[in-house]
């Protein structure tokens, strides 16, 4: 493996925490969709620093109903001093660290990185210099909000233009009631901002299916369900630099 691609990952968290449900509630990290990909990459022998655009974070709601968090996820969640919640309370500002320190980089999510990775500069930063050097581009469910504007410095294309990629699916938006929302606040929706950027963009025919895809260095899954399984793939294409 080359040396300019260490095996040391960014877990990149969303820093948007505002309203965004019918209800008033608002939308955040969510929470397993970092917990999840952490654990994997701290399993596999990686080194693992989380960083939102701005260095703050909230925790959707909605995420951590008992629909969406194993017993061991809610335990984890209720301890504060677990080195996930560690983590999380000393989130990194993305501008403050070395882009170059990394050699994988995962996009978490949550709805709220509609509002806020397709501009988060110092986090697209990070990703194009990993995937300038040889390193795995991964996300997962609203995660791949980030991916239009992470550009391949020898195509000045997108990263996913002419890749399968996946990412949460207009379906799944609707049955959650929240497709209206997204286009009222002029929010653009996974699928739509894939194909724009010129990305095969796939899905399961559930939209809450463990689904997930490795197109060369560049790794995607479609939702909370998939977050486990997309840190998996994202660990053995790092294996196959």
């Amino acid at each position: 493996m080359a040396p300019t691609v260490p095996k040391r990952a960014l877990l990149a968290i969303t820093s948007y925490y505002g309203p965004f449900y019918a209800n008033g509630d608002k939308t955040g990290l969510f929470y397993t969709e970092a917990l999840h990909p952490y654990s994997v990459l701290k399993a596999a022998g990686f080194e693992v620093d989380l960083a939102s655009e701005t260095g703050t974070y909230g925790v959707d709601p909605h995420s951590i109903d008992d629909m969406f968090m194993s017993k061991e996820d809610t335990a984890t969640y209720r301890d504060a001093s677990s080195e996930f919640n560690q983590k999380l309370a000393a989130l990194h500002k993305a501008g403050d660290l070395n882009p170059d320190d990394y050699g994988l980089f995962f996009a978490s999510a949550g709805h709220a990185t509609l509002f806020d990775y397709p501009k988060a500069a110092a986090l697209i930063r990070i990703a194009e210099s990993v995937w300038a050097r040889g390193g795995i581009v991964s996300a997962v469910c609203h995660g791949p909000a980030i991916l239009p504007a992470v550009k391949d410095s020898a195509t000045g294309r997108s990263v996913v233009s002419g890749r399968r990629v996946t990412g949460f699916t207009d379906k799944g938006e609707e049955q959650l009631g929240l497709a209206g929302i997204i286009s009222d606040l002029g929010l653009v929706p996974i699928s739509k901002g894939a194909k724009d950027a010129g990305g095969l963009y796939e899905e399961p025919a559930d939209p809450f299916a463990d689904y997930s895809i490795t197109d060369g260095r560049l790794v995607t899954g479609t939702n909370p369900a998939s977050a486990h399984s997309t840190a998996v793939k994202a660990v053995k294409a790092f294996g196959a630099l």
